[in-house]
Order: structure tokens, then C-alpha cells, then sequence
């Protein structure tokens, strides 16, 4: 494959994943402006479950995760079949998963909305919405699995439309359910059930005519994918850690730091959707490889990280150019956009190195090497976690915090570019 047809293939899969990544979160803010709607309690129900739901699925990510590269690999070393079969054990997994987690949210439901501080009026909505959100414990991860199946089938545009309808879907229902039918808090639980179990129907259908849907192949061909898991999730709790504890910091500085920190938390990672869909484009293309023609690997990778050095290098120039009116969509308060303004270039000038992080993160997904992944977030959190807590003590300020943020993606970037140089990636 020619630069120019490799370039065409890293565009043709990263565009398509950075629409389905921007459209969830676009979706998720129309459903709370819709809740917000009801009043203090409903939407203190649902910001409740919603980072309870959020950080109850997040274990299962690595359906995706290892799904990806396995069919991906399949596919270019033996072709379709392989890779289907490969896909089928994804799926079933994600079944039976599915169905344990779903039992687990319903019968641990009232301990775990009370564990989240939920009392008074409160109490009853959060309950009331997290059992019904429950039910859709197994398209959840159908989903997850499915879109790690299409990826790792070179094809990100399916999951984008799936994406995008079931989304629209949610948003409709959202309206139709909460106000004309007069559902309230459940109205948009039930709106993102249906619509979830909605796309988990089309994503099986499709998925059934193209033969991944099979017969029950025994628990021996799942283990591989949970002991990803495993590891996926000392990487995933590190990091959700670490992100936790800047938050934390900054409110202990004050509430004007605090404020200013989730606005650049939030510009932050808005930005970063666009490198991470070049980390789905490198867990398909280098996968593929490892399995079609390993000795165009490296060249494969070198050149998604040159894609992502240059991404990063466009989006610190749009933030530096940005920075009179982009803190103003957030806020309009004086002490706050001061406060964001004295971080800026914090903010800005690591974004080169943060896009080599995300594309080296996908490019070791794609090698399967998932320990070495934890190993090298732990070690980024622990470095970070020990700088922002000194924040306090030594009056480092808001700045310090992110100072503690560019040091993780330091460390990761260090570790990650000696395993990429020191390693053959198949």
C-alpha cells in the first residue's frame, strides 16, 4: 500500500469515528437540558446515575477494546471467516455479560444510589431511573462489542449511522416521553432504553447476515477477552483516577479554581475526540497488518503518528489563536475566564505530545499488548497523583493541576515511545 492509499485509509476510518464520538456527548447534553427542564431534583437524579451508569460500564470497555485487534488481525491473516468467528465470541461474551450486569444494577440498585449520596426526594428518582436504565444493561454492551467488531472490520461507518439514529432516536423520545406524554425523569429513561435496545436489534441483524452469529462456542475461546478485561481495567481506573484527583485539588484551591478547571477540562477533552478517532483508525490498520503483511507494520504506525503529530500540532494553533473567545462559550464570568486565561498555554502546548500518546495508545491496542498499556498508566497516574498533591501544601494554584496533567502524559508519552522502539509490533 502507497502513502497516498494508506493516507486515504487512516482518513476513510478516522473520519466516520470522530462523528460517532461527537455525537454522544452532544446527546447527552440535550437530554439533561431536557431534565433540567423538571426542576432541581430530577436533574440531581439523573447526574447521579448518569456518573453511576458511566462508571459502572466503563469495566466493560474492553469489548471494544480487544475485539477490535482480534478480528482485525484475523481478518488480514486468514480472511472473513476468521474474523467471524473471532466477532461471534465477542458477541456472546457481550451476552452474558450483559445479562449478569443488568442483575447486578437491579438488585444492588438501592445500595448504590444511596452509596451516591442520594436522599430525600431525590432517593426514589435516581432509584426509580436506574432500575429502569438497567434493562438496558445488555444493548450496552452489544453495542460495545459490535462496534469493536465493525472496526476491526475496516469499516467505521456503520457504527457511525447506528450511532447517529439511535442518538437522534433518544432525543425524540427524550421530548415525547418527558413532555407531551408527561413521563418526567422516566420518560427519558425509558427514551434511552428503547432506543439502545433499538440499535442492538440492527447491529444483530447485521451482524447475523454477515455470519457472526453463531453457536455457543464454550467459555475456553471468552478467556482470552477477559483477562484483557482485567487489564483494561487497571488501566482504565488509573487514569479515571487520576482525572478525579485534579478535579479534587482544584476544589480544595478554591471555587474560582475549580470552575476554571472543568472549563479547560472540558475544552480539553472535547478537542480530543478528533486524535482519538485516530487511535480506532490505528487499532484497525495496524491489526490488519499484524495479521496481512507484518513487515509493513512499523511503516503503518509511523505514519498514523506522524497523522497524529500533525493533528496536535493544528489543534494547539487553534487553541493559542482561540484564546480570547473559545473560554467565553462556557462561561461569561470575569474571575473564572482570568483564571482560564492564566492556564492557557497549559492547555495548549502539550497537545503535539498528547496526540502521539493517543495514537501510541491505539497502535498497542492493536498489538494486543494490554499489560504493558496498564503498566504504563499506572505508572503516569502514580507520577501525577504525587505532583497534585503537593498542590495544596506548596500553593501551586490551578496551575499546579495541570502541571500534574501534563506530567501523566509525559510519563506515558516516555514510556510508550521506549516500548514502541525497543518492540516489534506483531
Amino acid at each position: 500500500m502507497r502513502l497516498g492509499q494508506l493516507d486515504r485509509e487512516i482518513v476513510r476510518l478516522a473520519l466516520p469515528a470522530l462523528g460517532a464520538l461527537a455525537v454522544e456527548p452532544l446527546v447527552s447534553m440535550t437530554d439533561t437540558a431536557f431534565v433540567g427542564r423538571l426542576g432541581a431534583e430530577p436533574l440531581a437524579a439523573l447526574g447521579i446515575t448518569t456518573a453511576l451508569l458511566a462508571l459502572f460500564f466503563v469495566v466493560f470497555n474492553f469489548l471494544s477494546y480487544a475485539t477490535t485487534p482480534r478480528v482485525a488481525r484475523s481478518l488480514g491473516a486468514a480472511g472473513r471467516e476468521a474474523a467471524m468467528e473471532q466477532a461471534g465470541h465477542a458477541l456472546w461474551l457481550a451476552l452474558v455479560l450483559g445479562l449478569a450486569a443488568t442483575a447486578v444494577l437491579e438488585l444492588l440498585a438501592p445500595w448504590l444510589v444511596q452509596l451516591m449520596g442520594a436522599e430525600g426526594a431525590v432517593e426514589p428518582l435516581a432509584l426509580g431511573y436506574l432500575r429502569l436504565r438497567a434493562l438496558a444493561g445488555l444493548a450496552i454492551l452489544w453495542l460495545m462489542a459490535a462496534h469493536g467488531i465493525y472496526r476491526g472490520l475496516q469499516d467505521t461507518r456503520t457504527p457511525f449511522w447506528v450511532t447517529f439514529w439511535v442518538n437522534a432516536a433518544n432525543v425524540v423520545l427524550d421530548y415525547l416521553f418527558i413532555f407531551p406524554l408527561g413521563m418526567g425523569l422516566m420518560g427519558a429513561a425509558l427514551a434511552s432504553v428503547l432506543a439502545q435496545s433499538a440499535g442492538a436489534v440492527w447491529f444483530y441483524l447485521n451482524l447475523r447476515r454477515l455470519g457472526a452469529v453463531r453457536p455457543w462456542p464454550g467459555p475456553a475461546p471468552l478467556l482470552p477477552f477477559l483477562k484483557v478485561g482485567g487489564e483494561m481495567l487497571v488501566r482504565t481506573l488509573s487514569l479515571v483516577g487520576a482525572i478525579t484527583l485534579a478535579a479534587a485539588v482544584a476544589a480544595r484551591v478554591g471555587t474560582v479554581a475549580v470552575a476554571a478547571h472543568q472549563v479547560a477540562w472540558q475544552i480539553w477533552l472535547f478537542l480530543a475526540m478528533s486524535v482519538d478517532a485516530l487511535a480506532i483508525a490505528a487499532q484497525a490498520l495496524v491489526a490488519r497488518f499484524r495479521g496481512e503483511d507484518p513487515a509493513r507494520v512499523r511503516a503503518v504506525a509511523d505514519r498514523l503518528l506522524a497523522w497524529g503529530l500533525a493533528v496536535g500540532v493544528l489543534i494547539a494553533a487553534l487553541l493559542a489563536l482561540g484564546r480570547p473567545w473559545i473560554p467565553r462559550i462556557f462561561t461569561d464570568d470575569a474571575e473564572v475566564l482570568s483564571a482560564v486565561g492564566a492556564i492557557w498555554v497549559l492547555l495548549w502546548a502539550p497537545q503535539p505530545l498528547n496526540a502521539l500518546v493517543f495514537v501510541w495508545d491505539g497502535i498497542f491496542m492493536a498489538a494486543e499488548r494490554f499489560r504493558f498499556l496498564a503498566a504504563a498508566m499506572l505508572l503516569a497516574a502514580g507520577a501525577g497523583a504525587v505532583e497534585m498533591l503537593l498542590v495544596v501544601p506548596l500553593g501551586w494554584g490551578l496551575a499546579g493541576v495541570w502541571w500534574g496533567m501534563i506530567l501523566i502524559n509525559a510519563v506515558r508519552a516516555a514510556t510508550l515511545a521506549w516500548g514502541y522502539w525497543r518492540t516489534r509490533m506483531v
